[in-house]
């Protein structure tokens, strides 16, 4: 989970869905702009290129119990199917961090250990924080049903797959430190529109001895 950059004004059908009694919140417009702010990312696990976009509200609508939920552009985020059916679990109704507000990479770390992923609190008596880093944490875990154990393999194995890339860049780095070629490549995977971005550039910050090149791409203000 990165930082976001949501764009406004709200997309007009917004609004002319919220006058109407059964309008939509995932018109056209809505779904082009959400899928460019997040990177066509999932705002949650951070695949890319998603092929099951869902249109995932961080709050709850509750199917009209909160009917102002469900227009709200600011409550609308750019999700997988998985991450959304998992988040629809009644445990994450008081909500997770707000990643167009607030930069979760302030607030979580995130790693892979072999084929476990880990994400650990600032604030272990926050609530939001601990329910945010569960929720990641399920998203390459939960294997509950028989397509959650399939999703939840497919996703980890992406996640492994691009590290592993990651490793042998910064390997070549090591080996030639002025080859360019290579500096642009790793840039380009630190940048927080790359898939599983935090877990990149979480282990670059966390090995900043032997990256210092490196450190000002990972930046938490940058």
């Amino acid at each position: 989970m990165v930082k976001i950059e949501r764009s406004y004004p709200a997309p007009g059908s917004l609004a002319e869905g919220a006058l109407k009694h059964s309008g939509r919140y995932d018109r056209q417009d809505v779904i082009e702009r959400l899928k460019k702010d997040f990177h066509d990312k999932c705002y949650i696990c951070e695949m890319k290129d998603l092929q099951d976009p869902n249109v995932e509200h961080l709050l709850p609508h509750k199917n009209g119990k909160y009917p102002e939920r469900k227009y709200d552009w600011n409550n609308l985020f750019w999700s997988c199917g998985r991450c959304n059916g998992i988040k629809e679990n009644g445990r994450y109704d008081e909500g997770i961090l707000d990643c167009c507000k607030y930069d979760p990479e302030k607030i979580l770390s995130f790693e892979l250990n072999g084929d476990k992923v880990y994400v650990a609190v600032l604030d272990t008596n926050n609530d939001l924080q601990k329910r945010t880093a569960m929720l990641v944490e399920e998203a390459f875990s939960l294997k509950n049903t028989g397509m959650r154990s399939n999703t939840g393999d497919v996703r980890l194995k992406m996640l492994q797959q691009e590290m592993n890339v990651l490793y042998k860049q910064l390997e070549k780095m090591r080996a030639c430190p002025d080859l360019k070629v290579v500096i642009r490549t790793v840039r380009s995977m630190l940048r927080r529109e790359s898939a599983f971005a935090a877990f990149k550039r979480c282990y670059v910050r966390r090995h900043a001895a032997e990256y210092p090149q490196l450190q000002q791409y990972v930046a938490l203000d940058a």
